[in-house]
């Protein structure tokens, strides 16, 4: 990501520095570079002097001790006010800690989330930058050209302060993870209940491509199921193990949700059923043990499709209603000041999860702002409203034919219990003041109360 990075400067008119330990990953930059302003070495101190006054450094390194690594070596040969801007996947509160210790020596610091792969960072990201604005100002006509355009507008924005970019990015790979489960339960009811094979499915997911589910990863599934194995001829996907672990980012958006007190139950479980694939050998035992069921849809295979593409766009407006709920609290208890707006309109263009619904959460943000929950926003409540008998029936269908689709079906709960008025809840009060005394809350009047729960009782 970095070397593209770097030529996508270039490509735009900027004579851009870069540095690598690795004396053959230079040789590569040096080839690519061609004619373009782009001066490569292996040596940092060379690469710090070629930098013009006052220094601006982008990190594309692995998250953890390799930023802190990367940042020693570079902060020895860096000045008061020289900017460093760490556009790796990085703990929003390791951002934090960062920012504070350069500042004592006189170093910004900015963190910068980027999406979009290696192809994004080659032709148009989208860029998600946070700390002191004005060394995004420093910055910006930069990023502004090298981002993804949504129209003609650039899908980079300044954020907030501190850790506001890394906390943003972080959020957007958790999203990421829900959308992803959810486009596998579709395929697993597809496969499993529909008995569709690879070349449909290629088909179905092109055609879902096409409206009001378009977004980069249905396109990408689509690309995927018609995708050839080099070594067997047959199709790709059937050769792939049923294994997927992660790399932090959808742990840390559950763990800091937690932390919040914000419900983000689709990412939790797209977290936990990563988790989960982990156990093969374990899950080949259990599967013994309780045999499914071979069920196959027995009504209209058209209806299923239909079924199931209604219920993922229920589920995929949840999975984005979830996460901008985290990104209100966050903001509000770190001091970002997110606009979300700004944060919709730049996951346009350029990421991992831009898709046509961010149009639409775009002009919720826009008519009420400080808008904390998008289910308030009368378009977002209509469009779940109108399909979200089919995600009813999908979970129950699932359910009887043995067929796991977790996700669907916490998108479901977390729905049914946001639109509950009451929830069993007082339940757990009791419970908590019975067995703790730790205490509960009245509905007639204000305060906290305790009860002897056995004084009295025969």
């Amino acid at each position: 990501m970095g070397r593209n990075l770097l030529l996508n400067m270039a490509d735009h008119g900027f004579a851009v520095a870069g540095y690598d330990n690795d004396p053959a990953k230079i040789g590569v930059m040096q080839q690519e570079a061609e004619n373009r302003k782009i001066y490569c070495t292996d040596n940092l101190r060379e690469f710090i002097s070629v930098l013009r006054l006052p220094r601006a450094v982008i990190l594309l390194v692995p998250a953890g001790s390799p930023v802190d690594s990367v940042i020693g070596e570079l902060s020895a040969h860096l000045q008061n006010n020289d900017l460093i801007i760490d556009s790796g996947n990085s703990y929003f509160k390791d951002t934090d800690i960062r920012t504070i210790d350069l500042n004592k020596a006189g170093i910004l610091y900015m963190g910068m989330g980027i999406s979009g792969g290696e192809e994004g960072a080659r032709y148009g990201p989208s860029i998600m930058p946070g700390g002191p604005e004005e060394a995004y100002e420093r910055v910006r006509p930069i990023l502004e050209a090298v981002a993804a355009k949504a129209g003609e507008e650039p899908c980079v924005t300044y954020l907030g302060p501190k850790s506001a970019g890394h906390f943003v990015k972080m959020v957007h790979n958790g999203i990421e993870y829900g959308l992803m489960q959810l486009i596998s339960e579709t395929y697993a009811l597809l496969k499993l209940a529909g008995g569709f094979t690879d070349t449909q499915l290629k088909e179905i997911y092109r055609e879902w491509n096409n409206g009001e589910l378009n977004s980069f990863l249905l396109e990408i599934t689509s690309n995927i199921f018609g995708k050839a194995d080099d070594k067997t001829g047959k199709l790709l996907i059937d050769e792939i193990l049923d294994v997927a672990r992660q790399k932090g980012t959808g742990m840390w958006t559950s763990q800091s949700a937690m932390e919040l007190h914000v419900p983000v139950p689709t990412i939790d479980i797209a977290v936990a059923m990563r988790d989960l694939s982990v156990f093969e050998e374990e899950r080949n035992s259990v599967s013994r043990i309780f045999p499914r069921s071979d069920i196959r849809f027995s009504g209209d295979t058209d209806n299923l499709i239909l079924q199931l593409r209604k219920s993922y766009y229920v589920s995929m407006i949840i999975t984005y209603v979830q996460g901008f709920m985290l990104l209100a609290k966050a903001s509000e208890k770190y001091g970002y000041k997110l606009d979300l707006e700004d944060v919709a309109r730049i996951w346009r263009g350029g990421c991992i999860i831009r898709a046509e619904i961010l149009g639409d959460l775009m002009k919720a943000f826009h008519a009420v702002k400080g808008l904390s929950n998008l289910f308030l926003d009368r378009g977002i409540s209509e469009k779940i409203r109108d399909n979200q008998e089919y995600l009813r029936q999908v979970v129950c269908e699932a359910g009887n034919a043995g067929i796991t689709v977790p996700g669907f079906m916490v998108s479901l709960a977390y729905l049914d219990a946001f639109r509950s008025s009451w929830l069993p809840a007082n339940l757990i009060q009791a419970q908590r003041d019975y067995f703790g005394a730790h205490t509960y809350e009245r509905l007639d009047t204000k305060g906290t109360y305790h009860t002897e729960w056995l004084k009295g009782s025969k």
